[in-house]
């Protein structure tokens, strides 16, 4: 019986790895065991409802205010203890939070294999996005296994030195998951609200836009919506403080821009899915939206997902108030443009990535 420990504890690790989990529980000579390290808690909980999946085990770790140093101390010192007593074969880590990071280290430190998935995804610049690239870049050095989305990523990292016999191109898990989510009798009191317009829907969070570039954003945003009567914004705002006083200065008061709570991953796909264009800083969302045939203006400087870019599903429009206005309106008013864009093909798999990473595990290609 091949034991495979997953361990996450954000929602957008949960959003990824729940696809693979329900997988992985199918597989006869597998046995998976859920670790979740609470570093979101209330938007984690949403997630693991909509898959409908139990962790084994909970770190619990979620404090206010909790630092970068305190979640990768608290997430090391209580997964070690998971480890010695359930010693598995396999960790499985995703991605780029701290979480991945300090999971990935603690294993290593007990000699377990660790399996990252969404391996190589890089911008080789360390402060952006911060700490991302920094979890992801130390996550793949003590890997074993390398579960590729894409062969751009894959590339990244046999240039890198990694042995090509561990490299494997998968898909993106977030495409899987989509096939759990998205349902077209979807109903919502704002989408109703909406309806009659071209929706916008909008999401940023990252640390590096916090201050004068969210300041940026949100003035574009405003800016549009008062100048275009045919569309209507929908901004599910992040918990985090700063960014809520923010929206509150620059978006309140607009008819045309509606802020709400944060949403669960079966809302979120589903608003995603009736939207005419989003506007994010987020990295999921540049794989899901081009599943959905919606173009993504990406409010960073860079990617690590410049297959989309390439594709032309996505395009990099960075935190300058001038760039983004400008940048939404061609998109409102060039039809071809939009058309291009939306039409594009998705260059993040075809959502059997989980399928795939499990089939790789049941042949225990990888060696201890």
């Amino acid at each position: 019986m091949l034991k495979v420990m997953v361990v996450f504890g954000t929602r957008p690790e949960a959003i990824k790895m729940c696809p693979l989990v329900i997988e992985l529980q199918k597989r006869e000579g597998i046995k998976c065991v859920v670790c979740l390290t609470g570093q979101h808690r209330e938007m984690l909980r949403q997630v693991m409802d909509v898959f409908g999946i139990r962790e084994d085990y909970n770190l619990d770790i979620m404090k206010e205010g909790q630092s970068l140093s305190l979640i990768t101390v608290n997430v090391m010192d209580g997964f070690d203890k998971v480890l010695r007593k359930e010693t598995p074969d396999i960790v499985l880590v995703h991605g780029d939070t701290t979480t991945s990071f300090a999971a990935a280290l603690s294993a290593f430190y007990l000699r377990i294999p660790v399996g990252h998935v969404e391996a190589g995804l890089r911008t080789y610049e360390m402060h952006s996005p911060f700490p991302e690239e920094f979890n992801r870049q130390a996550a793949d050095l003590v890997s074993t296994l390398y579960f590729a989305p894409t062969k751009a990523a894959k590339q990244n990292l046999l240039e890198e030195g990694k042995p090509e016999n561990n490299i494997f191109v998968t898909g993106n898990t977030v495409i899987d998951a989509l096939r759990y989510t998205v349902n077209g009798d979807y109903r919502d009191a704002c989408l109703e609200w909406a309806k009659d317009s071209r929706m916008i829907l909008l999401t940023t969070h990252r640390r590096e836009n916090l201050g004068e570039p969210m300041e940026h954003i949100f003035r574009a945003v405003r800016t549009v919506a008062e100048e275009n009567a045919d569309i209507k914004v929908i901004f599910p705002v992040h918990k985090n403080p700063e960014i809520r006083k923010l929206a509150e200065k620059y978006l309140a008061g607009e008819d045309r821009i509606r802020m709400i709570e944060p949403l669960d991953v079966m809302a979120f796909h589903n608003f995603m899915a009736r939207s005419y264009l989003i506007l994010t800083d987020s990295g999921g969302i540049q794989e899901e939206a081009p599943a959905m045939g919606i173009p993504v203006l990406v409010l960073r400087d860079v990617t690590e997902r410049p297959e989309g870019v390439e594709a032309g599903t996505l395009q990099l429009v960075g935190t300058e108030e001038r760039e983004i206005r400008q940048s939404v309106e061609r998109l409102l008013k060039d039809e071809r443009l939009y058309r291009k864009m939306s039409q594009s093909v998705n260059p993040y798999g075809d959502g059997r990535a989980s399928v795939r990473i499990a089939d790789i595990l049941v042949k225990q290609i990888w060696r201890r």
